[in-house]
């Protein structure tokens, strides 16, 4: 295992578990995420940096004091924040990412994690979705994830750096992000605790691929952990399970009888879901490193009522 981690976005939802299953496992993880970011876990961090992901002399200065050996790379503007100042997307999700990987090739610093999304594909494909599917995606977050995914690999190539890449599907989370156009499960779930209504954003038959956080983070540390030899594709789809927003409703009625909602078809975030695939194909992943989800829909789905009910 790793002596040291940079984990950029640290103090957030996905990075704050991360580091803990690798401070678990003996690494000492230098947290790097904005100013305000911090919280209780900051305590148990080998380091905690505060900054913005455009400095570029704070980062390089990160990696020159803390020397890690490996870089999990999770800091980005989420898809709906994206979609709001596309500019600021572009400067903090692709041209800072890019900044970032060039600094970790001088510093001899590697493997290098990257976290892509299903949303680099675009929409309209059949699924499921293969790896070496055209990547063209019509909203500004895809394509920043996509550029990212192309520098990356073109360093690996050129120079022999240690580039390691997920596209995740959907990724459903106790405590979601108000930016993520993905989020209401989550919320729909919190609301059903609270006893509100609520109004999903999408129509009932709308679905897509999904994740559990658990999974994602679990498979971040795997993959950073396993054999460089092994990995035989510059980057892998993962999948779980596909559900519905008539599904989640369900599920949430039988754990809460009186919930009540409405849909919302057409709306943007329909429009996104609605046009992603059911399925990815992760059979490399499975091939390659052992990859294989923990969480299906029920259980995740009880996972984020337990989460949710001792909120209230």
């Amino acid at each position: 295992m790793f002596k040291t981690a940079l984990v950029t976005g640290g103090n957030g939802n996905l990075g704050r578990l991360v580091a803990q299953q690798l401070e678990d496992l003996g690494t000492q993880v230098v947290s790097f995420d904005l100013p305000g970011s911090e919280g209780p876990h900051c305590a148990q961090r080998h380091a905690v940096v505060l900054g913005d992901m455009r400095d570029h002399h704070l980062l390089e200065n990160t990696l020159i004091a803390h020397k890690p050996d490996v870089v999990i790379h999770l800091a980005s503007m989420l898809s709906g924040s994206s979609e709001a100042n596309p500019e600021q997307a572009w400067e903090v999700n692709a041209s800072s990412s890019i900044r970032l990987m060039r600094l970790c090739l001088e510093q001899n610093i590697g493997p290098f994690f990257f976290a892509s999304t299903a949303a680099t594909y675009g929409p309209d494909l059949t699924s499921p979705v293969a790896l070496s599917t055209p990547q063209w995606p019509e909203n500004i977050y895809g394509a920043t994830k996509v550029a990212v995914e192309r520098m990356g690999v073109y360093l690996k190539l050129k120079h022999g750096f240690d580039f390691r890449c997920l596209r995740f599907p959907m990724v459903l989370s106790p405590s979601a992000p108000a930016g993520a156009m993905t989020a209401y499960p989550s919320h729909a779930i919190a609301a059903a605790a609270r006893g509100d209504d609520f109004v999903m954003p999408v129509a009932p038959e709308t679905g897509m691929s999904t994740l559990y956080l658990n999974d994602v983070t679990r498979s971040i540390v795997e993959i950073c952990s396993a054999q460089r030899a092994a990995l035989t594709e510059h980057a892998y789809n993962l999948h779980s399970y596909m559900f519905t927003a008539q599904d989640l409703v369900a599920a949430i009625q039988s754990r809460f009888p009186a919930f009540t909602c409405t849909f919302t078809p057409g709306s943007p975030t329909d429009d996104l879901i609605l046009r992603w695939p059911d399925v990815f194909d992760d059979s490399a992943a499975r091939a390659d490193w052992g990859w294989a989800p923990h969480y299906d829909f029920d259980a995740t789905i009880e996972a984020l009522v337990q989460f949710a009910t001792t909120q209230r």
